[in-house]
């Protein structure tokens, strides 16, 4: 026998690679929360690292139990991210408790990169995911200096207090919102089911509208943290806000309608295609 020996040659440091970061729960399915955050942000071409928030027991459909981290464990992981990396963006997703939120709050005082905030409240499931006492700290510590939110029509109706049932209800919903905290909103769409699914980015200069059909039959979580996590992918590049949003609504309509399905028995078990047809999605030919 003739042993084989391999030589590797080490490639050259990627210094220029976007570092981004997500502050989020771990979801086990991994369709949703810090996974699905770095599974987006890394086929987006960042390098995408993570503050873990909660530990969630989940699968699509069902949230069975939720035990939330420290938050000084939650600051640390934050603190030493910022210190070994050039971070070029933030995403939040879950973060639970009025603790956490602070901690998270205060961790990223002094870092002037942009920050895209999904204020997840509940779960595609219906299970909550956020103390209700924490709202207001959304409205006090991140949202006036987030870059964009990014909340569903769930979400508006408990910043608002009404509920958003068409199109023109969500340009007014985003335009109060903007008024009341001088920064751009993404009103996501969704929950309308209708044939398009439409979003629309409210800034003070004006709204962009964004629409891709409506993938009916799939019964998924996760397009929330995904979409987000591409929002901040983007800016994590340079991209301007708008052309943000607008690759992100791309490759998550792609990871929606190119859905991956494992059937068991009495039923089935549906995820977001996090990989699907990226040369496209990266402007490749």
């Amino acid at each position: 026998m003739v042993a084989r020996v391999f030589t590797f040659r080490p490639n050259p440091p990627m210094s220029t690679l976007p570092v981004t970061l997500t502050i989020a729960g771990s979801d086990n399915s991994a369709g949703a929360g810090a996974q699905a955050d770095l599974k987006t942000m890394s086929a987006l071409g960042t390098y995408a690292v993570t503050a873990i928030t909660c530990v969630v027991a989940e699968v699509p459909g069902k949230v069975s139990a939720i035990q939330a981290i420290e938050p000084r464990i939650v600051a640390e992981q934050i603190r030493l991210l910022f210190e070994a990396f050039p971070i070029a963006a933030v995403k939040t997703g879950m973060l639970y408790s009025r603790e956490i939120l602070a901690a998270v709050a205060d961790a990223l005082a002094g870092h002037d990169v942009p920050l895209v905030v999904d204020p997840v409240m509940v779960a595609t499931s219906g299970d909550p995911l956020l103390l209700a006492d924490a709202v207001a700290l959304y409205r006090t510590r991140l949202f006036p200096r987030a870059a964009l939110v990014t909340p569903n029509l769930d979400e508006v109706r408990t910043l608002l207090g009404y509920p958003v049932t068409d199109l023109a209800g969500m340009r007014r919903a985003g335009e109060e919102l903007v008024a009341e905290f001088g920064v751009p909103f993404l009103i996501k769409g969704g929950h309308l089911r209708t044939a398009l699914a439409t979003d629309l980015l409210v800034e003070t200069s004006g709204v962009t509208e964004f629409s891709a059909p409506f993938v009916p039959g799939v019964s998924t979580h996760g397009t929330g943290c995904t979409y987000a996590a591409a929002i901040a992918a983007g800016l994590g590049k340079g991209l301007p806000l708008r052309a943000a949003v607008g690759e992100a609504k791309v490759f998550l309509t792609r990871a929606v309608s190119q859905f991956l399905r494992w059937e068991r028995p009495g039923g089935s078990t549906d995820a977001l295609h996090h990989f699907a047809d990226l040369g496209r999605v990266n402007g490749e030919s």
